[in-house]
């Protein structure tokens, strides 16, 4: 991904929003049965509820980040030193990140979204309380990824809620940021 020039990126970003959009009857179903696992009085279910309005502003952010100047092979540092060696510091794809978070749906796009704008693979673990919605919307990425010529796999989900999938995610050392 990170060998992707700045406005296929953008060019990809932005399909991305227009898919979670086209695909909102999908997303919506999903998050209704998440939905109808908790209490409406829960604090929780208002951050995990969605809405067209809600999936337009996720849509919203994801072409927000489309726009963003882009990390990846900025100069950082540049510096002769006096025995000829030219040292250069340039920004890179961290490689695979990985991300714990609980009953915001919204998270999956957000966070698979900047990855792909830094040129990042992604391992996305949501809480229990919106795994129905996460799982729609990284299917919903994941297809418009492997359409665009991409491997799917830089967005991955871990559909295993419990809380020793966290933690194996947290020690993977070497093979997740």
């Amino acid at each position: 991904m990170s060998d992707w020039d700045d406005q296929a990126r953008n060019q990809l970003l932005l399909v991305l929003a227009d898919k979670l959009l086209e695909s909102s009857d999908e997303i919506l179903a999903a998050n209704a049965q998440d939905l109808a696992r908790m209490d409406v009085s829960n604090p929780l279910y208002d951050r995990l509820l969605l809405n067209e309005a809600r999936l337009k502003g996720i849509a919203s952010d994801i072409r927000n980040v489309a726009t963003l100047p882009t990390p990846l092979g900025k100069v950082l540092s540049d510096t002769h030193l006096d025995n000829g060696l030219h040292i250069r510091r340039v920004s890179v794809p961290f490689g695979v990140i990985g991300i714990i978070y609980e009953a915001r749906p919204n998270v999956t796009s957000d966070a698979a979204a900047l990855c792909l704008m830094a040129g990042s693979a992604v391992v996305l673990r949501g809480g229990k309380e919106a795994i129905n919605s996460n799982m729609a919307t990284a299917k919903i990425m994941r297809e418009a990824i492997k359409k665009a010529g991409l491997p799917e796999d830089c967005i991955q989900l871990v559909e295993d809620t419990s809380r020793e999938s966290s933690l194996a995610l947290m020690k993977m050392n070497g093979y997740v940021d």
